[in-house]
C-alpha cells in the first residue's frame, strides 16, 4: 500500500503539543525578505500529470515549477495516480524545473527518529542525483509534518525546509519550516488567491503547492484549468514566478552542505 494510503496523523494530545512546540525549536529565521513579491509553484510527491500536465503549463508562460521527488514512489499507483520514472525527473531538470527532496519512502518526519529521517533523505538525494536530476538543494516534509529530531538534523542538509502550514516567507520566517499554501480540494483555488493577495501587499515570498494535476483530481490535487488561472493572475499582477532556489539566492540563502 503506497505511504500515502497508509498514512495516519498523529492525533493524540501528546501528537497536537508536539506540532505546536516544534514550531518554535530550531528556528532558522531570514535575516531579509524580499523586496518584490515573488510566487513558486510546487509539486509535492510529483506524481505523472504534474510533471507533465503542470510543468507544461508553466513553460508555456515561460515559467518554472519545483517538484519534490520521493524516489522509492517511482513508477507506482497511489491515491493521485501513478508516479513518474526516474527519466520524467531527469528531463524536469534539463528543462530548467528544480528537482528538490522528501524522503526515499515518504518518510512521515513528524513521527521519526532525526537519524531514521536523515538517513532516508540522504538516499533519496543520492538517488536523484544519480538519475541526472540534481542539484537538489531544498526539502519539503512528507505531509507537512516534522518533529523537533528530523527538523534539527535536516536543518544543516537543505537550504529551505517547506511544511504546510499557511503563510509567507519574509524576514524572520524560519527557513527550517517554512510555510505553503495548497492548491487542493475544491477551495484550494480560492485559497490561493486569497495569499496571492496577501502576498503582493506585503511584498513576500509564496510557495504555492499542489500534488496532481488533472481533471478529476485526487483531494490533494487541482485541474489544469485551476492551475493554468493562478499562473496567469500571478504574472497579470507583475508578481514574478522563481523556483525556490531562485527565490533563497536572492535572499542571500545558501543551500547547506550534502
Amino acid at each position: 500500500m503506497p505511504p500515502e494510503q497508509a498514512y495516519q496523523p498523529d492525533r493524540s494530545l501528546k501528537g497536537k503539543l508536539r506540532r505546536r512546540l516544534v514550531r518554535l525549536a530550531h528556528r532558522r529565521p531570514l535575516a531579509r525578505g524580499p523586496v518584490a513579491p515573488m510566487v513558486s509553484f510546487t509539486f509535492d510527491d510529483a506524481p505523472l500529470t504534474a510533471v507533465e500536465t503542470g510543468a507544461r503549463l508553466l513553460e508555456a508562460r515561460g515559467a518554472r515549477g519545483v517538484f519534490y521527488v520521493s524516489a522509492g514512489l517511482a513508477g507506482t499507483e497511489g491515491p493521485m495516480g501513478r508516479f513518474a520514472q526516474p527519466a520524467d525527473y531527469a528531463r524536469l531538470a534539463q528543462a530548467g524545473h528544480e528537482i528538490a527532496c522528501h524522503t526515499y519512502s515518504h518518510l512521515d518526519c513528524g513521527q521519526a527518529s532525526g537519524a531514521a529521517a536523515a538517513d532516508d533523505a540522504a538516499r533519496n538525494r543520492a538517488a536523484l542525483v544519480d538519475w541526472g536530476a540534481g542539484p537538489v538543494n531544498h526539502f519539503a516534509y512528507p505531509y507537512g509534518d516534522v518533529a523537533a529530531g528530523p527538523k534539527s538534523a535536516l536543518a544543516a542538509r537543505y537550504g529551505v525546509l517547506r511544511a504546510l502550514h499557511h503563510g509567507v516567507i519574509e524576514a524572520g520566517t524560519d527557513l527550517n519550516q517554512a510555510p505553503a499554501v495548497g492548491v487542493e480540494g475544491p477551495d484550494g483555488e480560492a485559497i490561493a488567491e486569497h495569499w496571492l493577495s496577501k502576498a503582493r501587499a506585503r511584498k513576500a515570498w509564496l510557495i504555492l503547492y499542489t500534488h496532481d494535476v488533472r481533471p478529476d483530481p485526487s483531494p490533494w490535487g487541482c485541474t489544469p484549468e485551476a492551475l493554468a488561472r493562478l499562473i496567469d493572475r500571478t504574472q497579470m499582477s507583475g508578481m514574478e514566478i522563481v523556483t525556490v532556489t531562485e527565490g533563497a539566492q536572492r535572499l542571500g540563502v545558501e543551500p547547506a552542505a550534502a
